[in-house]
């Protein structure tokens, strides 16, 4: 395989002072004596090389700006707040029919190869450093082979096939090659994530971003289930289920070998006292007011922010002001950007009629008053309430906004004066279209007046206020500088959990075993749930729903769909967002590669971009 030197060299997008991606060689004199190889003779500057292999990895990927745009937007799950497409088009709309945007996926391109060079350097000397014992050398370098794998598992899942590079490189290819995805499984992967699982130490529930033992295991059970995309023997799923199957007799047995957890109780997962030292994530990364937690500050703009994403837009409705202190409240950013779509809401409904209990424990449907306020004639006229509203008066506190499904045991009644109680009621059927699939962009008005229409033309302005995903919230927040938007402090990003191994288990099975115990699987995370029990033999389109309803906003459904088929056309997304099939074409399951770098190859690097931009 052809080596790529590092893309950061090619466009001169890095700081020397970073060091550890260097552009010059690793053989060549360097008048300054330093050189990889010297930093990793002793044991803080290896290790020092290790945390270098984390900085793309927390600046770029999980928990970052826009990683989770591009991982649920452009999905059967969401859609752009108040359904409407905007400079996010790449991500939600699929570049909404004008000519896609070739540059934007520019810092994860970037990011990730420079986290490869990284691992490579790391792994390469790992035989220099002066540690006691082989085991210790071994857990240690077992990190950068951890990392390593999954910057690839990204790169084949967002780009296809790439650039397959596993030693430092020393010179530049012009004319790269390209490997395919089911190749770097097979050959760096799988084998990489094997021997983590090996070496990497047990760990406690207080570990960081570090991975431990059950981290690399869970991805070894998530990687092996990827490949069934590429091979059509589906040869992995074996090895996806018995992986998953380690993990999950661990966790039943209690935690004695990798320390595997799943919590009694759904609402415990994102219980707030529980995020800092989760025990169901196998994997976390942890974010820190001004530093990233291995070293690096990536400045405070960057930390998680996703709850703000997944909020509506409260503030349109004048009982909610947006400010500093009371954001620490309740939570809302008025630049949120997630909208849920009918799809994922009819997903939570039960088929005797009631809701998963994972829809109220996920979404918040409810908002209280952070001021006084009282209606005057416009918001009477703007959200269609009768003029008895005019001149009432919310107090602090008071309910203001709320939203119901028709699912809820008082939404009859609720429905029924919604033009007439103080406070916004927001009705789904305002919102959803169950016949269509679809979202209802008018509203025709009960009670007309000027600028609001009674013919169903009038721009539907409930549409902001949708339920908002609750799972990334918390309290945990500074503000750095009021002029600045808020930053996350002490607050842990998610990547893996176990309760995403079981649902692994009962696709690894249908695929191995044609599903003969995917439903014990599946109906674990259901009973912890409180859902309804399964009775038939899942398929994947139960399995691929079961997904969305406990991993909706993880970070992991525009994979799931890749995996599943569900993106080959656009037939899947006609029947569960049929806004965003419009835009869909198949060359779009893969990212672009950005022509900020293939630019720079032989003949401008047309052979190595992916078809369809």
């Amino acid at each position: 395989m052809k080596k790529i030197f590092d893309i950061k060299t090619l466009l001169s997008l890095f700081l020397l002072s970073n060091l550890f991606l260097s552009s010059c060689s690793l053989d060549e004199e360097n008048p300054g004596g330093f050189t990889m190889e010297k930093t990793a003779e002793s044991i803080e500057g290896y290790e020092t090389l290790i945390n270098q292999c984390y900085f793309s990895m927390q600046r770029y990927f999980y928990g970052t700006d826009n990683w989770v745009t591009l991982m649920e937007g452009g999905t059967d799950l969401w859609t752009y707040q108040a359904n409407k497409s905007t400079s996010y088009t790449q991500w939600f709309w699929y570049f909404a029919g004008a000519s896609p945007n070739t540059t934007y996926t520019n810092s994860w391109w970037n990011g990730t190869y420079d986290g490869i060079g990284s691992c490579n350097i790391a792994i390469a000397y790992a035989n220099k450093p002066p540690y006691k014992t082989e085991e210790i050398r071994n857990a240690v370098v077992a990190e950068a082979y951890f990392l390593r794998a999954v910057y690839y598992f990204n790169a084949v899942e967002q780009f296809g096939s790439v650039t397959a590079i596993t030693e430092p490189a020393k010179g530049i290819d012009f004319h790269p090659e390209r490997t395919d995805p089911l190749t770097i499984y097979k050959e760096i992967i799988i084998p990489d994530l094997e021997f983590a699982f090996k070496w990497l130490p047990v760990g406690d529930h207080s570990t960081t971003s570090r991975p431990t033992k059950k981290a690399a295991l869970g991805f070894l059970a998530k990687a092996c289930l990827q490949t069934v995309e590429y091979d059509a023997t589906k040869g992995y799923a074996a090895d996806a289920l018995k992986y998953a199957q380690m993990l999950i007799d661990d966790a039943e047995s209690g935690g004695g070998q990798y320390n595997a957890y799943l919590y009694p109780s759904y609402e415990d997962v994102f219980k707030e006292a529980n995020n800092w030292t989760n025990k169901e994530a196998l994997w976390k990364h942890r974010w820190y007011a001004g530093a990233d937690g291995h070293g690096s500050s990536n400045g405070n703009y960057r930390l998680n922010r996703n709850n703000e994403y997944f909020y509506c837009k409260v503030t349109n409705f004048g009982a909610m002001v947006d400010d500093q202190e009371t954001r620490l409240k309740w939570g809302g950013n008025q630049s949120g950007i997630f909208m849920p779509t009918q799809h994922l809401l009819s997903l939570y409904v039960q088929e005797d009629g009631t809701l998963d209990p994972r829809f109220h424990n996920s979404f918040q449907t409810e908002w209280k008053t952070n001021q006084k306020y009282s209606w005057d004639q416009g918001s009477v006229n703007k959200y269609d309430k009768e003029a008895s509203v005019l001149g009432n008066s919310l107090a602090l506190g008071s309910l203001a906004i709320k939203f119901v499904m028709p699912q809820d045991a008082d939404y009859t009644s609720e429905v029924a004066t919604k033009h007439k109680v103080p406070y916004l009621l927001v009705d789904y059927k305002d919102m959803y279209n169950d016949a269509n699939k679809n979202i209802n962009m008018t509203y025709s008005y009960k009670n007309p007046s000027a600028g609001y229409t009674a013919n169903g033309t009038s721009e539907n302005l409930f549409n902001y206020f949708y339920p908002s995903l609750t799972k990334h919230n918390s309290s945990n927040y500074f503000v750095a500088n009021a002029s600045q938007r808020r930053n996350g402090n002490l607050n842990a990003v998610f990547i893996i959990r176990m309760a995403e191994v079981y649902l692994i288990a009962a696709e690894a099975d249908l695929y191995a075993s044609g599903g003969a115990n995917a439903a014990k699987y599946i109906n674990k995370i259901r009973s912890r749930a409180g859902a309804k029990l399964l009775i038939a033999t899942p398929t994947i389109r139960t399995i691929l729903d079961e997904r969305a309803r406990e991993l909706c906003g993880e970070d992991s459904r525009f994979y799931d769909l890749k995996r599943t088929g569900m993106l080959k056309d656009d037939s899947y997304l006609k029947s569960t967002h049929p806004d965003v099939a419009k835009f869909f074409h198949t060359e779009y399951a893969l990212r672009p590669i950005s022509t900020t770098f293939t630019s720079t190859l032989e003949g401008g690097g047309g052979y190595y971009q992916n078809p369809g931009y």
